[in-house]
């Protein structure tokens, strides 16, 4: 067995002011930031450790998403998994996450990609405007992992590029435990 890393790039994507920055800043500098600029979009690197296994994670920190942006070509050319965020204090942003899903999909012209739906700011809990139910049904019925995370307390943080590796290996293993289905049967 070869001693490389497996590399795999991760989008964070979402509406503008979820969280994405605090989380992505949470998880490579484990530090959370009070405020600062919206991001314009950046590249973190940072090697995790997933079933005994080192992966080279490249993860995008993209800029805030409305419905009416256009997907950006290299946030699915070379993109392994997605992670995508909405705060449980904005039932907007919630509302963003079927769409954006559907986007990507799209984009990349497949029927499924490997993602994790995650609910962040978890920790404002008076604001909460989305139940912690719906994100577990959305997530199921596109067949997603989810989890809710606080970047300020660092809660789930880690968990969620975990979630993600695990959403990424799930489809590129080939050890499948689904039976691959054809559709077309010659006779």
């Amino acid at each position: 067995m070869s001693n490389a890393l497996k590399k795999r790039k991760i989008a964070v994507l979402g509406p503008r002011s979820v969280g994405k920055s605090s989380l992505v800043k949470q998880f490579i500098e484990n530090h959370f930031q009070e405020s600062y600029y919206p991001t314009i979009e950046s590249t973190f690197a940072k090697s995790v450790v997933y079933k005994g296994v080192e992966y080279d994670c490249h993860i995008i920190d993209t800029a805030g998403q409305d419905e009416y942006s256009p997907l950006n070509a290299q946030y699915a050319i070379g993109i392994h998994g997605y992670v995508l965020v909405y705060s449980i204090a904005s039932k907007n942003s919630f509302s963003m996450m079927q769409i954006l899903y559907d986007k990507i999909v799209d984009f990349c012209g497949v029927s499924k990609v490997p993602c994790v739906i995650v609910g962040s700011k978890c920790d404002l809990t008076m604001q909460r405007q989305v139940d912690s139910k719906d994100g577990e049904e959305l997530a199921k019925a596109n067949d997603c992992a989810w989890i809710e995370t606080s970047a300020k307390n660092n809660i789930n943080v880690g968990k969620v590029f975990e979630l993600c590796l695990q959403e990424i290996e799930k489809m590129t293993s080939p050890n499948q435990t689904e039976p691959t289905k054809s559709s077309c049967l010659v006779m």
